[in-house]
């Protein structure tokens, strides 16, 4: 592979979606990449009918809010509001789709070498590392990695990101629905290098389609607190850096 595109958290907003597949380099990328937390959000069914539109072009990755999506529509509740109210959405076609995601997958793409896409580690579809985890967090949890492993790509976090670690570059590519720090729809092109990029879109007219067509009651404060990116990247850390172990709690 020489140019993959990769698509983090669309947590279910399809105009944040719409317009990362209106770039040209996304149009033009051998492939795309989905790493999870793809429809847990106001419109579910909406954004699981375009991703599934893309064919052969899209690898598809889990992310514990599709796991969860599952669970909920087989009886055991998220405990996430906008989650379980997503489950009862969609279609069986689409359950069982998000039950057969994989982990991980593997590419390797040129000046990168052998890559891995995860969700939020290798091991684990939710536990957390930053930016600015300290690099004994990382070796923890990527310990059980080929070594032969050059990038390890990952979601979950919504903060994009590039870091080197033990030798391995770690990449984040932000969420595309749901980011913090700023708003716009955020995603990273792979080949040669790392690129991390952000797509703005309308925010106004994003937020209108989500009150009007959502069924979810709170879908249009939800909608106005994360496609607006309310929630800065330092809040982000503050509220979910003591999940990576810093302050000596348990992981």
């Amino acid at each position: 592979m020489s140019r993959v595109a990769v698509l983090s958290d669309i947590h279910g907003v399809p105009p944040a979606l719409e317009a990362v597949l209106a770039e040209p380099d996304v149009r033009d990328a051998e492939q795309i990449v989905l790493t999870g937390d793809l429809a847990a959000g106001p419109l579910p069914v909406q954004t699981l009918d375009l991703l599934s539109s893309l064919g052969d072009r899209a690898i598809w990755v889990n992310g514990n809010a599709d796991r969860e999506l599952v669970e909920a529509r087989r009886g055991k509740p998220s405990g996430y509001p906008e989650s379980d109210w997503a489950a009862g959405q969609l279609r069986d076609d689409q359950v069982e789709l998000l039950a057969a995601l994989p982990a991980t997958a593997e590419l390797e793409i040129a000046g990168l070498g052998r890559v891995v896409f995860c969700h939020a580690t290798p091991r684990d579809d939710e536990e957390v590392v930053l930016v600015d985890s300290r690099a004994a967090r990382w070796a923890e949890v990527l310990g059980g990695l080929d070594p032969a492993l050059e990038t390890v790509v990952c979601g979950h976090a919504h903060m994009p990101y590039a870091r080197l670690v033990y030798g391995r570059l770690i990449v984040n590519p932000g969420s595309v629905g749901m980011p913090y720090g700023r708003p716009g729809a955020h995603w990273a092109l792979l080949g040669p290098g790392v690129e991390l990029r952000r797509t703005p879109y309308d925010y106004d007219a994003a937020c209108a389609r989500i009150a009007a067509e959502s069924g979810y009651p709170d879908a249009a404060d939800w909608a106005d607190t994360y496609v607006r990116a309310r929630a800065s990247a330092e809040d982000a850390i503050d509220a979910f850096g003591p999940r990576d172990g810093r302050d000596g709690q348990a992981v």
